[in-house]
């Protein structure tokens, strides 16, 4: 499957939207106030946004649990229900632009969106290419019982189980092993 640049940054940021969210009620939200979802604008390059409010802020985190239901849909078929109804809500306007040193790429965001409505927009896009491509089992959630991070799984012959191979995947292969030794040992 072909991944352009755009489609990769829309994908990381969907990820990493998905992943401000608490997982539960001892750890913090990600986008815990307005300059939180500020430095996340930066950090992911989301152009054309103006000044954010707390309304901003709302809209988003709800984008957000949309979003994280469509890495926990069952099948393509429920994933492509909640995508489609993430991008029309978000008003759609296809465009190709060549903004800040980037060659030619789709916008799918209209000019003047909120924040929201751009999120939607990209990232339900890229996430739509995935399940026309056949590839809805690519977006998953992390298989350490302590961790639920959303990601996608690039791997080529679709075999990544965790987030991040070196912190959940090796702390389940480390307590594995110990479990093995302490067994042995008897």
């Amino acid at each position: 499957m072909l991944i352009t640049h755009d489609t990769r940054c829309a994908l990381d940021t969907v990820v990493d939207l998905v992943n401000t969210a608490p997982e539960d009620d001892a750890t913090p939200d990600g986008l815990a106030d307005v300059p939180a979802l500020d430095a996340f604008v930066r950090e992911h390059e989301v152009s054309e946004v103006g000044v954010l409010t707390e309304f901003d802020l709302a809209a988003v985190r709800e984008i957000r649990a949309r979003f994280a239901a469509v890495f926990a849909a069952p099948d393509a078929r429920s994933a492509a229900t909640m995508i489609n109804e993430l991008i029309a809500a978000a008003g759609t306007t296809p465009r190709l632009t060549d903004h800040d040193g980037y060659d030619w790429h789709v916008h799918y965001f209209a000019p003047g969106a909120s924040v929201a409505d751009h999120l939607a927009a990209d990232c339900g896009m890229a996430l739509a290419f995935f399940v026309v491509a056949g590839e809805q089992e690519r977006l998953r959630r992390c298989e350490a019982p302590d961790c639920r991070h959303a990601f996608v799984d690039l791997s080529r012959n679709r075999s990544r189980r965790y987030c991040d191979s070196r912190t959940c995947g090796n702390r389940l292969h480390v307590a594995a092993y110990r479990a093995r030794r302490k067994e042995a040992a008897g």
